[in-house]
């Protein structure tokens, strides 16, 4: 979270402020157009590293490095060259293939929440549970940028301009990575049909 600055007279915080309002606010000095930013952005940001990076503690690290490089970039923002969410989800990207490139290694999606309680809820949260351990395994076996393809538009639902965007490539393929990462996760997950309750869908 920035430092609290002395937020100009008569400067008064919207909740519902565009984000690049916002961005300007909080290089005038109002400290709560960070803290609506942080509100705003901050949960996805933290999910998506979390996904990527299959490790709460290091997403954790990633996410406040990406806040902290957005208010550091806020008196400079131009709000005709990205969404702050955007630019948001480019900068995790980056940051969390950095962090897997040292470990040398690919990572999956962090861990799906605990089944409700009942035998029929216990049953359904068991088969929901292994069904979202062989997807986690399976991206993890993804090439990094097919990953990164999948989960912003599958898990994060961005649209593909939006992810060509983050990923700094063309529509075309961003297409081709997330085709190619579906097939990839077909093939993966196809032994595991039967096991997985697929045929009884």
């Amino acid at each position: 979270m920035p430092k609290d600055h002395a937020a100009p007279a008569g400067t008064e915080t919207q909740p519902e402020a565009p984000d690049a309002a916002l961005m300007a606010l909080y290089s005038n000095g109002d400290p709560g157009a960070a803290r609506l930013l942080t509100v705003r952005h901050l949960p996805r940001v933290l999910a998506f590293a979390t996904r990527m990076l299959g490790d709460r503690a290091e997403a954790e690290d990633v996410a406040q490095e990406a806040m902290m490089r957005l208010w550091r970039i806020a008196p400079e923002w131009k709000p005709e060259a990205a969404k702050v969410s955007t630019w948001l989800y480019r900068v995790t990207a980056n940051l969390c293939t950095d962090r897997l490139r040292r470990r040398g290694r690919a990572a999956g999606l962090d861990d799906t929440s605990e089944p409700a309680d009942g035998a029929a809820g216990v049953e359904a949260g068991l088969i929901a549970a292994d069904r979202a351990d062989a997807l986690r395994q399976a991206l993890a076996e993804l090439p990094e940028r097919q990953r990164q393809a999948v989960i912003l538009r599958h898990i994060e639902g961005l649209d593909n301009p939006a992810i060509a965007e983050a990923m700094d490539t063309g529509i075309e393929a961003v297409e081709s990575l997330i085709a190619r990462g579906k097939r990839g996760l077909m093939a993966r997950l196809a032994p595991r049909r039967s096991e997985l309750g697929y045929d009884d869908d």
